[in-house]
């Protein structure tokens, strides 16, 4: 668990009071792909057959707690937040425990959250209520100690001590070796398409508690609330919840699997798959009987627009890509990337937005950072270089801008220190707002050490402090 529960013990939340504990009989069978036979019965021991006690236990449901309040999130359908949730926990969780136990809670329908793609379409995100978070946490903590260790090498999705950008390295690696041609797999709308049944059988294949297989496919039926109408989900896992990425893993597996049976040096990182082979004849091999494992043994969709056979240094991987430096590939930020950090910034830095410019650099600050730690990775720093010069010119095109007239454009500029004659022509200049942003008077006193003393985080000094 991850770091102390100590403020939550303090609440004094009912969790792990003893309760009647019933067991109730849940689906009957899960049915097996490609009628394939069932396998027989195995009879699960004392430790698997309460596996729900362990999801219960109160040390887990209050790391769970801790979790989900630092994770915050909007609220679902019932509109309680997790800063409600502890409060309504004192007074209800007897009652919902008891229904656990006996198998009759009911997950609420999640609430449904349009994303807009970077490339055009929507992603559609599921938002359970607080308590179904707080349960879908607790739960995937408990299967993750158990399915974890079971996983490939070469998954780095959602896992506890793994990474995108160890799922990069490797990448690099691969490409270091040789493998100049990537298989790069897109499924289509992979977190709607996971068929159900598929899904419970993988994860009948560890768990053997009935009570917990039955409210995980009580969670997948749950459904999804949209325009206040409530839809039945007869296949996919809604992402958004606690519980999903680390079900998407479990489903996956199966193609982690069958790639290391065929000695395929890949990397996975949730539904993103890249596979590095040696030529791009045996890439389109990959490609072909891949597509059909996919679409026969697990029901998922390939999208054929997005999935390709080609050059890394052609393709993106978690945001980058690669350098054409065949058996020295270095790790470059992917133009795409770089694109959509600028279409950001200019929101960030709209002139007209009539905000201080305090609080323009507190926002712009907050995104800079967490893109800046991420994308600190690459080798190629230069777009880093060309990326801050271009947002402190935004900036200054923000501080002309809000000068406005002439008087206080030369009144501001000569507490810049700029010379009075020079201060004099350009206040008074018809140049343009961005033309005037990168004119040498403004680019000299508002440069890198005006801006430094004033808060702004620099690119390149995250890089090099993230490699020092």
């Amino acid at each position: 668990m991850e770091g102390s529960t100590e403020p939550y013990r303090q609440l004094k939340l009912p969790f792990g009071e003893p309760e009647r504990e019933v067991g109730v009989k849940p689906r009957e069978t899960d049915p097996v792909p490609n009628g394939a036979a069932a396998p027989p019965p195995e009879e699960p021991n004392a430790t698997e057959a309460a596996l729900l006690e362990q999801v219960l236990d109160r040390e887990n449901l209050l790391a769970a707690l801790k979790r989900v309040k630092a994770n915050r999130g909007a609220p679902g359908i019932d509109g309680m937040t997790v800063l409600e949730l502890p409060k309504y926990l004192l007074e209800a969780w007897p009652t919902i425990r008891e229904a656990l136990l006996a198998g009759t809670y009911r997950p609420q329908a999640v609430r449904r959250v349009e994303i807009p793609k970077p490339g055009g379409g929507v992603r559609l995100l599921g938002i359970p209520t607080a308590l179904d978070r707080l349960i879908q946490q607790a739960l995937a903590q408990v299967l993750c100690q158990l399915f974890d260790s079971t996983f490939s090498e070469s998954s780095y999705g959602f896992r506890p001590g793994r990474s995108a950008h160890q799922a990069v390295r490797k990448a690099q690696a691969f490409i270091r070796e040789g493998r100049h041609i990537v298989v790069d797999m897109d499924l289509t709308q992979f977190f709607d398409r996971v068929n159900h049944d598929i899904l419970m059988a993988r994860v009948a294949r560890k768990v053997k508690d009935k009570r917990v297989l039955k409210l995980i496919r009580a969670y997948l039926e749950a459904g999804v609330m949209a325009n206040g109408v409530c839809f039945r989900s007869d296949e996919g896992t809604p992402q958004g919840g606690p519980i999903s990425p680390l079900l998407s893993n479990i489903l996956l597996d199966d193609l982690d699997k069958e790639l290391e049976g065929r000695g395929h040096a890949f990397c996975r990182y949730a539904d993103d798959c890249n596979i590095y082979v040696r030529s791009r004849r045996a890439g389109e091999r990959v490609k072909e009987s891949l597509t059909r494992f996919l679409q026969e043994r697990l029901k998922l969709v390939v999208n054929e627009a997005k999935s390709a056979v080609d050059h890394p240094w052609k393709r993106k991987f978690l945001g980058f890509s690669f350098t054409r430096v065949k058996d020295n590939a270095r790790i470059r930020i992917a133009r795409p990337s770089l694109e959509r950090a600028k279409s950001r910034i200019r929101q960030l830095t709209w002139r007209w937005k009539g905000q201080s410019m305090e609080q323009t650099l507190a926002d712009l600050n907050a995104y800079l950072r967490g893109w800046g730690n991420y994308f600190a990775l690459t080798e190629a720093p230069r777009p880093l270089t060309d990326l801050d010069e271009w947002v402190r010119r935004r900036l200054r095109a923000i501080m002309w801008h809000q000068w406005k007239k002439p008087g206080a454009r030369y009144r501001n500029m000569m507490a810049l220190g700029i010379q009075r004659d020079k201060a004099w022509q350009w206040s008074y200049s018809s140049k343009k707002t961005w033309r005037m942003s990168g004119s040498p008077p403004l680019h000299m006193t508002l440069g890198n050490t005006y801006w430094r003393a004033r808060g702004l985080v620099s690119l390149v000094e995250l890089q090099r402090a993230r490699n020092s």
